[in-house]
């Protein structure tokens, strides 16, 4: 594991040079980013990015989660990049600057969860990884479903290996709610004519950093909000009904298709995590080992749910558990 010492500093952005990384070194990398669009399947603009070097040799897709946006990743990426991986990512569709999918654009919307995987596989074509000695994909909460179901379902896929951060296998709603909330969902996208929002659910606001449910650094915590109140097209509020409905049909799927999983496949939990369903991870994961000897489960203890953009002590663990796996497939 990285110290903090001077002699071996730690190969990742620090809490302590945040500030200047984030407004110098992480800036000037993502000012060399190529960007675009590309059109899905049913003729949506999905927004992507790419940052790569002619030295790389390999290249990881990093699908995001829920609400989240490639502009949100640059700290994740630049510490991707410096460690000789090519970085391949883009806003799902309904996020970040993908087009939106109804009137209300702030509303979390999906038609089917299928599309998200759908949309991937797109992308997988548009980045011709076919160059690269190694392919790896990296999906957070929501990704984590989504890179799931789409190994499970085009097993002709490219890639070597594959690590999840905190996935949405299950999601934490009410012991009483949890045989009911799939049915729920789809009786209340039944009767409005209109996407709404799900009950519990409301439009986006910069909720405080004080009892946040996704990280404990305040300093990450902090320029992700402020991003989000610069770039307000960036913004998304709560999830509709329709969404929680395909969200929780792709949970089931997730793991009553591990058979599929056929790659070597990384877990990292976070063992605090309130957004999320951990025992649906400890689920997946016993149910992928018997019959893919080549997985692992790493618990990042104390952590929230956000591995990525938490404290150092818990995101270099992340970074360090992830980039470990990869170097060894």
């Amino acid at each position: 594991m990285t110290t903090n010492s001077a002699a071996n500093p730690p190969p990742y952005t620090q809490e302590s040079n945040f500030e200047q990384a984030i407004n110098k070194e992480i800036a000037e990398l993502w000012h060399t980013r190529e960007e675009g669009f590309c059109r899905s399947s049913d003729k949506r603009n999905l927004f992507w990015v790419s940052l790569t070097s002619k030295h790389h040799t390999k290249a990881i897709v990093v699908v995001n989660g829920r609400i989240e946006c490639t502009h949100k990743y640059q700290e994740l990426f630049y510490d991707l990049f410096h460690q000789g991986y090519d970085i391949y990512s883009y806003d799902h569709r309904g996020q970040g600057l993908s087009e939106r999918l109804v009137k209300n654009r702030d509303i979390g919307y999906v038609e089917e969860f299928d599309d998200y995987v759908e949309d991937l596989a797109l992308m997988v074509e548009q980045f011709e990884l076919s160059r690269y000695q190694k392919r790896y994909l990296l999906g957070h909460s929501m990704g984590g479903n989504v890179i799931t179901r789409y190994v499970q379902t085009h097993p002709c896929h490219p890639f070597d290996a594959m690590a999840l951060s905190a996935p949405m296998f299950g999601v934490n709603v009410p012991w009483y709610l949890k045989p009911i909330a799939r049915w729920v969902g789809q009786l209340l996208t039944a009767f409005h004519a209109e996407p709404a929002y799900a009950p519990g659910q409301a439009p986006y606001y910069a909720k405080p950093y004080e009892g946040n449910l996704l990280s404990q650094s305040s300093i990450r915590y902090h320029w992700f909000r402020n991003l989000y109140e610069s770039r307000p097209e960036l913004q998304v509020g709560g999830a509709s009904s329709r969404w929680v409905w395909q969200g929780l049909i792709a949970c089931k799927q997730s793991i009553l298709m591990t058979r599929q999983v056929k790659i070597p496949l990384l877990l990292l939990q976070a063992s605090d995590d309130k957004i999320v369903a951990n025992d649906a991870q400890v689920q997946f994961i016993k149910k992928l080992a018997k019959t893919n000897s080549d997985c692992a489960m790493s618990i990042i203890y104390h952590a929230k749910h956000e591995l990525f953009f938490e404290q150092d002590e818990y995101r270099n663990q992340a970074l360090h558990n992830t980039l470990q796996f990869f170097s060894a497939h």
